[in-house]
């Protein structure tokens, strides 16, 4: 089993080279680190703020506090629901990619494209005006727009271009030389 490890300041990138029964499938995962320390942070400061302002309105302490206590959670509840742990691309390579989006909350959001419809991965470089990305996108027969491997994370370029490789020589691209190590 081949585990290569990235470590980023937010992000953790591990590679399964060899998973399953038959040691065939490739997955990569990008796990997101954060720091649980700021979700009581937003709770406090929406408990605070809530029950100022609800102190105003309703001119009784106890009453602007449970209401508060009650508004963050449900927000904080929303918030929580929303945070990505972790986001994986699964190579199979005899019958195509899996992109996976796991939530804080238990949720797993998956998606297949079979290998026969990706066309070509590419690394797309985004340039705003504060800042640079990259992004790894599959081209795919039949849709007009590129799908986004990792829609909520913005990696470095040294956690894709394994992923890139990998997906290359999973579709039979050529182009898995253009890049030296």
């Amino acid at each position: 089993m081949t585990k290569i490890q990235i470590v980023n300041m937010r992000y953790i990138y591990i590679h399964d080279g060899s998973v399953g029964p038959h040691k065939k499938i490739d997955s990569h995962h990008i796990v997101i680190q954060k720091g649980k320390a700021w979700i009581f942070i937003v709770h406090l400061f929406l408990s605070l703020f809530s029950a100022t302002a609800f102190y105003h309105i309703l001119e009784n302490f106890f009453t602007a506090l449970l209401c508060s206590i009650i508004l963050s959670a449900f927000l904080v509840k929303s918030l929580y629901q929303k945070l990505i742990v972790k986001e994986s691309v699964v190579i199979f390579p005899a019958f195509g990619v899996q992109l996976e989006t796991h939530y804080e909350s238990g949720r797993v959001f998956r998606r297949f494209i079979p290998i026969d419809k990706i066309l070509k991965p590419v690394l797309n470089e985004h340039v705003t005006p504060f800042t640079c990305y990259w992004s790894l996108a599959l081209v795919v027969r039949g849709k007009e727009e590129l799908i986004l491997a990792f829609k909520e994370v913005k990696l470095p370029v040294k956690m894709l271009i394994p992923i890139w490789k990998a997906l290359c020589v999973a579709t039979c691209t050529e182009e898995t030389m253009d890049t030296e190590d």
